[in-house]
């Protein structure tokens, strides 16, 4: 039996038409990607029904020491964390231990962001579902458009960097900034799920590590996903684009813009190994493509043995409506991962519905719930395999 047939049982009632994975095509996007030095190195798994129908290790994981990319090798994950930690929540949430509705000062009393001057300032109050649509008003310091902007001058850390901060003193950094607009008038991928690793702390009483082990990882049997690495020599050396060379290998502090216009995000690769740094839950996370695939397997399966089927049907709704990614035209944002709602606005074959993210250090995920499909991407090259060419290719040979 495979690890995914051990989560979620074969149901042939759950998929529509989906004639199978074409092999041939999709090796060609991956051997293309390397070959054409976009990407280093990836594994790719894809999931139908229950069955790993396809997986591939290609590529290298470290290109100076010659190692070949495994199928067990670890990533940082940046904000694949989010759909974790969000499980984690939802988890508190199907326990009664927590509702969506609470504002964040039930739990945490001190984190207390004022409203935008523009709008009177004064104090604002976020609830929990704000945080997990990204509709709080929260944002990151990687978007603001110089070294001075107001995340900057309070020292926030955006979770991917270097920093001898505690959460709870992130937290309160956070909380200095204004909000850019007031909760629920607005989206902007954010801190959000920062903020939400303070509040599971707050209601399990533990650090974020342990209970994220004790409501998700753990019952899911994640062992390699942790908030820290083992120095077992798995871990893939994280690479990134140049403009019209190789990748190149990210040695220390590095500072990538991601978006036009932007100061970039601030990456230390080392960081994955400091198992004091403070427990990022937007973006602080390592672990295989395996044990992710196991998460989004229990998800698309209808949340055994973590979540009711409802509050998984929750998890995977457009709770913002026309609301999302700049980016992603047809995606709104349900707790945790972005939707589709529009596939003809978004140029995608996927089913209205499916769920997608990634994660800044090269990862991209989706489920397609209507076809039973899960895929998972990771590779060690941003921004390439997060947002490049290879993403939108991988998704239509998977559907071609």
């Amino acid at each position: 039996m495979s690890l995914i047939n051990e989560i979620s049982p074969p149901s042939s009632t759950t998929a529509t038409a989906w004639r199978g994975p074409n092999a041939s095509r999709i090796d060609a996007v991956i051997d293309r990607a390397v070959a054409d030095q976009r990407l280093v190195g990836a594994v790719v798994l894809l999931a139908h029904d229950g069955h790993i129908v396809h997986r591939r290790a290609a590529g290298v994981a470290d290109r100076e020491g010659g190692l070949p990319m495994r199928e067990d090798a670890l990533f940082r994950l940046a904000s694949v964390s989010k759909p974790i930690v969000s499980t984690a929540v939802m988890v508190l949430a199907g326990q009664g231990r927590l509702t969506l509705d609470d504002p964040v000062t039930r739990w945490l009393p001190d984190f207390r962001p004022r409203l935008p001057d523009s709008i009177g300032g004064g104090e604002a109050t976020i609830t929990l579902q704000q945080l997990l649509t990204h509709t709080s008003g929260l944002g990151y310091r990687f978007f603001e458009p110089s070294e001075d902007g107001p995340y900057a001058q309070a020292g926030v850390s955006d979770g991917m960097d270097s920093s001898n901060l505690t959460l709870t003193e992130n937290l309160r950094r956070i909380a200095q900034v204004p909000l850019l607009f007031a909760p629920g008038t607005g989206w902007l991928y954010s801190l959000a799920t920062d903020v939400l690793g303070g509040v599971v702390e707050a209601v399990c009483g533990v650090p974020l590590a342990e209970a994220v082990r004790t409501l998700v990882t753990g019952p899911l049997q994640m062992h390699d996903t942790d908030f820290f690495a083992p120095r077992n020599g798995r871990l893939a050396t994280a690479y990134v684009n140049g403009q019209g060379t190789a990748p190149q290998r990210m040695e220390g502090l590095t500072v990538a813009p991601a978006f036009e216009g932007t100061v970039g995000i601030r990456f230390d690769p080392a960081r994955a190994f400091d198992a004091m740094a403070f427990p990022s839950g937007g973006a602080g996370m390592v672990g295989s493509a395996e044990d992710f695939m196991r998460l989004l397997e229990s998800l698309r399966g209808g949340g055994a043995p973590l979540l009711p089927a409802g509050l998984v049907d929750d998890m995977g709704r457009n709770h913002t409506g026309a609301w999302g990614p700049a980016d992603a035209p047809g995606y709104g944002f349900g707790l945790g991962f972005s939707v589709l709602h529009d596939p003809q606005a978004a140029q995608s074959p996927e089913s209205g519905g499916t769920w997608r993210w990634g994660g800044a250090y090269g990862h991209s995920w989706f489920v397609d719930r209507a076809r039973a499909l899960s895929v998972v991407a990771f590779t060690n090259t941003l921004y390439e395999g997060m947002s490049g060419r290879f993403v939108a290719d991988l998704r239509d040979a998977v559907y071609a």
